[in-house]
């Protein structure tokens, strides 16, 4: 028989009971990722992600791609993935390989495919092992913008992902903390993501022309007006929702 005082998430899990004992275990997730966050330049990986690995292993990538091209993605997508989750630097030079080898529609699909799984791992990481924690010592002001969030969380994150404002791995961690609904957070990233990675595949996918020519790829290409107005329209098309609430509310409080 259920009890009547069972309180729980907005996605379903389990609310932390007043006074709980927070437990170190919680941070397992937490302190993998440092760990991996460390590793990866304790062990000079960063190299590997940079114009300078790509011009010295363009050929060495299409060969391999060429001979093993169902492994080739399958390899591209973890490693992708292990980036974001770990929060590592570099993630765009991912995406512009990921278009170089897979050309714009392939490298579009399998990075908005691997940086959705690797938000959501990080996401998940960062609710298990602090949300509780956080919740509970946060202040009014803290708890009413989670409460504002969390009404239109689809909105603001499809926003948040749309327009390049804030760090990818900041947008990852902050729905985590105001009660954002798991399946909000993957449908939000995944569609979000699109149009972004979309941009800098076809940078890639353009990027033995320049390579060529002893150019480098643009990565400012996102802000050309005639990129990033479109991108901003979507944005703005997010937030609809948000404005048709307000509105009605005003409606209602002027004539009730």
């Amino acid at each position: 028989m259920p009890r009547h005082d069972d309180t729980r998430a907005v996605d379903g899990s389990e609310a932390a009971a007043p006074g709980a004992r927070f437990s170190p275990w919680r941070l397992a997730p937490v302190a993998l990722i440092v760990l991996g966050f460390a590793a990866f330049f304790a062990f000079d990986l960063d190299r590997f992600l940079s114009l300078e690995a790509l011009k010295q292993n363009r050929e060495a990538l299409l060969a391999w791609r060429g001979d093993h091209q169902v492994l080739a993605a399958l390899a591209f997508i973890a490693a992708y993935t292990l980036i974001v989750a770990l929060s590592l630097p570099g993630a765009i030079w991912m995406t512009i390989a990921g278009g170089f080898l897979f050309g714009v529609v392939g490298g579009t699909i399998y990075v908005v495919i691997a940086a959705t799984i690797g938000a959501t791992g990080i996401f998940l990481a960062a609710r298990y092992a602090l949300s509780d924690l956080l919740r509970a010592k946060a202040g009014p002001a803290i708890r009413k913008m989670e409460a504002g969030f969390a009404e239109n969380a689809m909105s603001y994150l499809l926003v948040l992902r749309l327009v390049p404002i804030f760090p990818f791995w900041l947008v990852n961690l902050v729905p985590a903390f105001l009660g954002v609904p798991l399946r909000t957070f993957v449908i939000g990233t995944f569609f979000g993501i699109i149009p972004g990675s979309a941009v800098y595949t076809l940078v890639g996918n353009g990027l033995g022309a320049v390579l060529d020519a002893g150019g480098k790829p643009d990565l400012g290409l996102i802000f050309a007006p005639e990129i990033l107005a479109p991108i901003i329209g979507l944005a703005l098309l997010s937030l609809v929702p948000v404005v048709y609430k307000r509105l009605r509310r005003r409606t209602a409080a002027a004539n009730p």
